[in-house]
């Protein structure tokens, strides 16, 4: 492991000058140089001065980058069964963000699962079809393009008002599917 070449990449990040971390380290410049450039090591006692200074615990300083998935593929998704529906998840481990992205796709005359009150909210986008969006009290049409936003306080269910297939493109935050 570049130690050096490490403390060197926290120090720009923080946009530090080496004369401003020996300052702060009680350290010299030299020295400062000297361990960016792999020249030498630090103690254990003199690294963790100057990850103090950075900001940085020993722990993350050591642990490996974690690699997180950005782009997720056809090949990612799964799906579940949703009243007379499908639920394709596009992000498989969605649960542990604040997000949970799915297309929710309904047969003709189909519908959702009545989703129980929750804490918290859900945006529709109604890629294709009708959908109408029915609580205890009132009912919502969205078309193909259409945009929708529901309280989780709600009970509602979604359910599929036109002829031919509803697909609808929904994210719920906090994740809960």
């Amino acid at each position: 492991m570049e130690i050096g070449k490490k403390i060197k990449q926290h120090r720009l990040q923080l946009d530090l000058t080496q004369e401003e971390l020996a300052q702060r380290t009680e350290l010299t410049k030299g020295y400062i140089s000297q361990l960016e450039n792999d020249l030498c090591s630090p103690s254990i006692a003199t690294l963790e001065d100057i990850l103090h200074v950075l900001g940085v615990s020993l722990q993350e300083f050591f642990s490996e980058p974690k690699h997180e998935q950005v782009v997720f593929t056809p090949q990612d998704f799964f799906l579940s069964k949703n009243g007379d529906g499908t639920n394709t998840w596009l992000i498989p481990n969605s649960q542990v963000k604040q997000m949970e992205p799915i297309i929710l796709t309904l047969p003709q005359g189909g519908q959702c699962e009545e989703r129980l009150p929750f804490e918290g909210e859900e945006v529709g986008y109604v890629l294709q079809g009708k959908a109408e969006i029915v609580t205890l009290r009132e009912k919502f049409t969205a078309n193909a393009g259409d945009a929708f936003s529901i309280e989780g306080k709600k009970q509602h269910f979604i359910r599929n008002a036109g002829k031919g297939e509803c697909k609808i493109l929904w994210v719920t935050t906090p994740s809960n599917f």
